[in-house]
C-alpha cells in the first residue's frame, strides 16, 4: 500500500532528479490536485492509502511537469492577486512580477467612479479582472488578438461573475474599441522578451509557453512603439504598462515621445523597476 506522503516523497525525488526548481511545492500541487486537497489537508492525510486508480491519472501529469509542461497548465488554476483563475494549454501564465502593473494602476483608479479600463493583450485576463475585482465600477475592455487568450479570458470573467461589466474583444491593441466610446485607463503586459533571448529561458518558456505572448522583436520593445502612442492618444486619465529588466529608460523615452512629461516607475518586490506609467489627467 502506498499513501500520500509516499508518493510525495517519490514525485518530489524525481522531479529533484528532473531538475524541476521548486519540486517538492509541485509534488504537492499534483497530488492535491487530484486528490481535490489543498496543501493544508494533503499534510493532514499524510497516511492516506492512494489507490491504483488515483495513482495512474497522477502519473500521467508527473510525466507533463518531468517534461517542463508548466504547472498551472496542469492543474488548471493559477493564483494571481486574490484571484483563483484558470490557466489554459497556449495561454501565457501569469507572474507575480505583474502584480506590480495591477497596483499600479489601482493608485490611479477612484474606488467611487466609473472608469473604464482597457486590458491589452488580455491573456487569461489576470491584470484587468484583478483591477475590476478592486474596483467595483470599473468596467472593462479585455482585447487580445489570440483565440485560445480570448477563451481563457472569458472563461475567467464567467468564474468571477464579471460577465455585465466585462467585454471581451478580439483584435490588435486598441482597435476593437470604437472610437467614440471612453477609455480612461490602459494597462498592458505585452511581449517584451527579445527574439534571440527566448531559447536561453527555461523550458517551461521557451519550449511551451506561446511565442505570441513572448517574442517582442529583436530588441524586445517592437510592440511597445505602436502601443505606446496609441494608448496614450485615447485614455484620459493613465497608461501602464509592464516591461523587461533594463528596459524602463527606453520606454519612458518612448511615453515621452509620445507626449507624456513625466513618465512614472514602479518596482516590483525585488526592488527592480516592472512597469512604466503615465498620468494623462
Amino acid at each position: 500500500m502506498v499513501t500520500v506522503v509516499d508518493i510525495l516523497k517519490r514525485t518530489e525525488a524525481f522531479f529533484r532528479s528532473r531538475g524541476i526548481p521548486s519540486p517538492r511545492l509541485d509534488a504537492e500541487l499534483i497530488v492535491g490536485h487530484h486528490l481535490q486537497l489543498d496543501r493544508v489537508a494533503l499534510y493532514l492525510q499524510f497516511d492516506r492509502p492512494i489507490n491504483e486508480n488515483e495513482l495512474q491519472p497522477m502519473r500521467v501529469d508527473v510525466k507533463r511537469r518531468a517534461n517542463r509542461e508548466p504547472i498551472a497548465w496542469i492543474t488548471g488554476t493559477k493564483g494571481f492577486w486574490s484571484l483563483d483563475l484558470d490557466s489554459h494549454r497556449d495561454v501565457l501564465v501569469p507572474r507575480p512580477d505583474t502584480e506590480t502593473l495591477v497596483q499600479a494602476a489601482l493608485e490611479a483608479i477612484p474606488e467611487d467612479q466609473e472608469v473604464f479600463v482597457a486590458d491589452i493583450g488580455a491573456g487569461t485576463g489576470a491584470v484587468g479582472l484583478a483591477i475590476a475585482s478592486e474596483r467595483p465600477r470599473v468596467k472593462l475592455f479585455a482585447i487580445d488578438i489570440s483565440d485560445a487568450a480570448l477563451h481563457c479570458t472569458k472563461a475567467n470573467v464567467s468564474k468571477l461573475a464579471m460577465n455585465d461589466r466585462v467585454a471581451v474583444l478580439k483584435g490588435s491593441l486598441l482597435d476593437p474599441i470604437p472610437a467614440d466610446r471612453r477609455i480612461d485607463v490602459v494597462v498592458s503586459n505585452p511581449p517584451y522578451i527579445p527574439t534571440a533571448d527566448i531559447e536561453t529561458l527555461a523550458p517551461e518558456i521557451a519550449t511551451h509557453e506561446p511565442r505570441l505572448a513572448l517574442d517582442g522583436g529583436a530588441d524586445g520593445l517592437a510592440i511597445y512603439r505602436t502601443l505606446i502612442p496609441a494608448a496614450v492618444a485615447r485614455a484620459q486619465r493613465a497608461v501602464f504598462v509592464e516591461h523587461g529588466d533594463g528596459q524602463h529608460d527606453e520606454v519612458a523615452a518612448l511615453m515621452q515621445a509620445a507626449g507624456v512629461n513625466t513618465p512614472t516607475f514602479h518596482a516590483d518586490l525585488t526592488g527592480t523597476i516592472r512597469v512604466v506609467g503615465a498620468t494623462l489627467a
